[in-house]
């Protein structure tokens, strides 16, 4: 304990919820060994929950949508600023930005560090100039990585096909992981909906498939079945953005039912018989996914990296095809129709699933090999 004390590990995204809500138990576990956990990222509400519970934390504007260069090159220099300040040990970053001019700056002045890739994003969606230029950015900056973790395998592929990372510092983890006994039905009252219900929690993106879940709900309605259709997630700026006009003429048109956003989907999920996920966004492994099958929902989602590793089509879920509004209507009606039996042992095989692969423990256990191989503190 005593060589842990001084040793300080730097966790670098772009605001303090996402460190909160994704990566919360790999935090208590480096604070409940010993180490000095920064928290380096947007301010944000969950500062002080974080610093609540040990956490040292450096606001930074990270600006993680803006292509002004000169936002860009502030970030460079404001981050390699703190990190000569405060002289992390080790230094994991997350999203693009981060990983990039973070990456960079920790490589200059020769700190360890590890570039979490948690999905390729909105910006590799199309071929042209800026992901060209985003291809370039990563290129360079992954040189200087320690290691650099991919979330699928896709993902990984992708990146040593178009050489932005050589192959020996590459590692493929099975997503962020999620704590399946915080997200276990378990004491939660199940189904007390009187009709079915749909859920769909997400970034209110169009690459999450919002579009296509709202025309699958406006098809059900036309056939006349009786079913709930939620839409969960916060309204966010974003080039991809839903707005909440928007939604507020679906859910007067389409019967769905908007919920905003919430700190605690569990309830949700227990009132839910399925969950939709219609994304086609460059996921890493969906959070959303895995707290649904975590719960024992059956789900339906697409086709895509990312998502339908986490399904064994007509075991666990179904898919579809991506972008396709008709056959995501179709899944539904299937769903819907399917006995509730099926439904509950495919719900049940969910969480089998997450528990044999995407469980918090296994990805704090990899996280812990690392630190261990780069500080090699005394046990």
């Amino acid at each position: 304990m005593g060589e842990r004390a001084g040793k300080l590990i730097a966790f670098v995204s772009y605001n303090a919820w996402t460190m909160y809500n994704f990566r919360l138990e790999v935090l208590k576990n480096f604070l409940d060994r010993g180490f000095r956990v920064l928290i380096i990222a947007e301010e944000d509400e969950w500062v002080e929950p974080l610093r609540a519970m040990g956490c040292e934390f450096v606001p930074v504007k990270i600006r993680n949508r803006s292509l002004n260069p000169f936002h860009d090159l502030e970030l460079f220099f404001k981050l390699k600023h703190i990190y000569k300040k405060h002289r992390p040990d080790l230094i994991f970053h997350y999203v693009a930005k981060p990983n990039i001019y973070g990456t960079a700056a920790a490589g200059q002045l020769r700190i360890p560090s590890i570039a979490v890739i948690t999905g390729l994003g909105h910006a590799f969606n199309k071929a042209n100039l800026l992901r060209g230029l985003i291809k370039s950015m990563y290129r360079y900056a992954l040189q200087l990585a320690s290691e650099v973790w991919c979330l699928n395998k896709e993902d990984a592929e992708y990146f040593v096909h178009h050489n932005l990372v050589p192959v020996q510092k590459l590692k493929v983890l099975s997503g962020e992981g999620v704590n399946t006994q915080y997200f276990n039905p378990a004491g939660f009252v199940q189904h007390p909906e009187e009709l079915f219900t749909f859920l769909l929690s997400a970034r209110l993106l169009k690459s999450k498939g919002i579009l296509e879940y709202a025309d699958a709900a406006l098809i059900l309605k036309r056939k006349n079945y009786p079913v709930h259709c939620y839409l969960l997630g916060a309204v966010e700026e974003h080039p991809d953005a839903i707005g909440r006009e928007q939604i507020d003429k679906w859910q007067q048109e389409r019967g769905i039912k908007y919920l905003g956003f919430t700190k605690d989907v569990r309830p949700y999920l227990a009132k839910a018989d399925c969950f939709v996920y219609p994304s086609y966004y460059n996921e890493g492994v969906p959070r959303s996914l895995l707290e649904a099958c975590s719960m024992e929902l059956p789900v339906i989602t697409t086709d895509n990296t990312g998502c339908k590793e986490l399904v064994e089509v007509g075991v666990s879920g179904l898919l579809c095809k991506k972008k396709d509004r008709f056959e995501l209507a179709a899944r539904m009606e299937e769903m819907l129709l399917m006995e509730k039996e099926r439904r509950t042992a495919m719900g049940k095989r969910g969480r089998e699933i997450v528990q044999a692969a995407y469980s918090v423990e296994l990805i704090i256990r990899n996280y812990n090999s690392t630190v261990d191989q780069f500080l090699n503190p005394l046990d």
